[in-house]
């Protein structure tokens, strides 16, 4: 199957999504930026470009994500994977806390750890957003 992907089916996942980042929930309407159709599975790891597999993403969540699936969390021999968002709850991995994403779940910690949701510049934008009632 092709990686290319339908402007119909972006809009799939756009709208699945409600138009926010599957990953950190910031909305695409606060942001500066176009949000990305990410690849949960990546397709060099034979993930398909097919609806059950995309997510809507903000470009740092889908640029610090890559194609990776997981890190080591807890010791250098268990791999742990990302938050799915087709196969996982986000609240259930994660809460927000004044524009803070704490992790709730060794799956939350590896995403948090790797997405980099609470980067300083990152963490302010969120908390100015949460101040105005814009995030989450």
């Amino acid at each position: 199957m092709s990686s290319t992907i339908s402007t119909g089916l972006k809009k799939q996942v756009a709208e699945r999504a409600l138009f926010c980042c599957e990953y950190c929930k910031l909305n695409e309407a606060v942001s500066f930026y176009s949000y990305h159709i990410d690849h949960i599975k990546s397709i060099k790891h034979r993930g398909l470009s097919v609806f059950q597999n995309l997510a809507y993403a903000c470009p740092d969540c889908n640029f610090y994500k890559g194609s990776d699936l997981g890190t080591f969390v807890e010791d250098d021999e268990h791999l742990t994977r990302f938050f799915n968002p087709r196969i996982d709850e986000w609240h259930d991995h994660f809460e927000i806390q004044d524009g803070y994403i704490q992790s709730k779940t060794s799956i939350g910690e590896a995403t948090a750890l790797i997405f980099r949701f609470n980067d300083p510049d990152r963490l302010i934008f969120r908390k100015e957003l949460s101040a105005l009632s814009l995030y989450p």
